[in-house]
């Protein structure tokens, strides 16, 4: 299959070189120059997409993020470009088009349980800007889409945790936060490519919720620095837990978030 990437960042070019090596024709939409040998790249603004004078596509991954993450960015990474890549790739056979969203779309500040059954209520107005992504690409494609809600992407840089351990003396609650390595995201995303009936959406963390604060204290042992205290026992954040991802087939390698802390810091 020829496979167009929209947005080649870190998780698209892992995923883009497993697919390559299952076989299929990989293009990718970028705004700086890449060298990846196994694709072929192309240096576009998404807001004026223009792919009349590539092959036929047969699927396609967007995965674009602003350079801020400030509700004007989300706007306009998220949101406005979608009419100009939908336009884009009408002229084409796109059997399927997966969506790279967020679990911010969820409800949800106390410390609930969310699956991918839970009702879509963003507190926020960036969460709702990257549901509004979502519903106009559900429009625009129907069963086609496939939208992919990742919980917080880790696994190639611990320096905003040491920061977090250096500089975090008090924790004011106790906030859950959820964690997906990428190296399991990019398989994901990848292995979708031979779901024969794909989901409309599927969350994507490693199942483990954590409270933020023991993270933070595992960093401050591990760099014998002074251990955080916390505050209080009122809760936060959600404990997110991915469902239909498993009923895939999909296997987790990475469930112990610690241990490949441990290895980003040796």
């Amino acid at each position: 299959m020829h496979i167009l990437f929209i947005g080649y960042g870190k998780t698209s070019t892992r995923v883009a070189k497993q697919l390559f090596q299952q076989g299929h024709q990989i293009t990718t939409i970028s705004q700086s120059p890449k060298t990846d040998h196994y694709a072929t790249h192309l240096i576009q603004d998404v807001h004026q997409l223009d792919l009349t004078h590539l092959p036929p596509i047969d699927w396609v991954y967007v995965l674009l993020s602003p350079s801020q993450s400030t509700v004007e960015g989300y706007q306009q990474t998220y949101v406005d470009s979608v009419p100009p890549i939908v336009h884009a790739l009408k002229q084409h056979p796109v059997q399927r088009i997966v969506v790279v969203s967020s679990t911010r779309v969820y409800g949800g500040n106390a410390g609930e349980r969310i699956d991918d059954e839970s009702a879509l209520q963003p507190v926020d107005d960036q969460g709702r800007l990257l549901w509004k992504m979502e519903q106009l690409y559900q429009q625009a494609f129907a069963e086609r889409c496939i939208i992919i809600r990742p919980t917080g992407i880790y696994g190639t840089s611990v320096a905003r945790m040491i920061k977090l351990a250096e500089m975090t003396q008090r924790y004011p609650q106790i906030h859950w936060s959820n964690r997906i390595h990428i190296d399991d995201l990019a398989r994901f995303l990848a292995q979708l490519i031979h779901v024969e009936h794909p989901g409309n959406s599927y969350i994507v963390t490693n199942n483990q919720p954590l409270p933020l604060h023991e993270v933070i204290q595992w960093f401050q042992r591990q760099l014998d620095l002074p251990e955080l205290v916390v505050e209080s026992q009122k809760e936060s954040g959600k404990r997110i837990f991915a469902k239909r991802m498993l009923e895939t087939g999909f296997q987790l390698e990475h469930q112990d978030c610690f241990r490949d802390y441990k290895k980003l810091l040796i």
